[in-house]
């Protein structure tokens, strides 16, 4: 089901999908508060990784290169909330953020070994993306569609082309296409495994 077209669920099923979300909103605008000293503490850092700062495989996604870049992806992550709707639990929410995080970090780090550090959670918005496509599809063929069709444009182009014209500049920095790419692979692969785990229960 999607926002448009689904019936209303339970009030506390609506809710706790909201909860991920808006905690992820959160912990971005809490980081972002910190300046400077937090996006550098925190931020994937090929160097720090191999120093053992582990946590960056997961801060990294969270901290952005100001205000406005935290903005335009926390107004992206409420967008992508309300297109798939009750597609998502929270629980996939979560896993499927997680999926295309470490996709990121496994990309970046084996993959793209020139890209030094990177900040911003659009990796995982093109996960999250990604992963709710196939989902959708079930339910809502024609948004599902959209959806994949859509971010499969965006991905070509930016592999081919470069990023998006003025995204560099709204966002106050270079934006790394290889990791919405890598986003959308573990995305992509989290989305499969639950449509496929779905098909398999309406089965039972």
């Amino acid at each position: 089901m999607n926002a448009f077209s689904a019936p209303a669920q339970p009030v506390r099923q609506q809710i706790g999908a909201w909860v991920p979300v808006l905690a992820l909103a959160a912990l971005a605008l809490a980081l972002e508060l910190g300046g400077d000293p937090a996006r550098t503490a925190f931020r994937y850092d090929r160097a720090a990784l191999e120093n053992g700062e582990l946590w960056r495989l997961l801060t990294g996604h969270v901290v952005h290169l100001g205000w406005l870049h935290a903005a335009m992806n926390l107004a992206a992550l409420g967008v992508i909330r309300l297109l798939i709707a009750d597609a998502f639990s929270a629980a996939d929410w979560i896993a499927a953020s997680a999926a295309a995080a470490l996709a990121i970090d496994a990309g970046l780090y084996w993959l793209s070994p020139q890209i030094d550090w990177y900040v911003g959670l659009s990796g995982v918005l093109h996960g999250l993306l990604a992963a709710g496509a196939p989902l959708l599809f079930r339910t809502s063929p024609a948004l599902g569609g959209l959806l994949a069709a859509g971010l499969a444009a965006k991905l070509l182009l930016e592999q081919t082309s470069g990023p998006l014209p003025f995204t560099e500049s709204a966002a106050g920095g270079p934006v790394v296409v290889a990791a919405h790419l890598y986003g959308a692979a573990g995305g992509a692969v989290y989305g499969a495994f639950r449509s496929a785990s779905r098909r398999g229960r309406a089965r039972l």
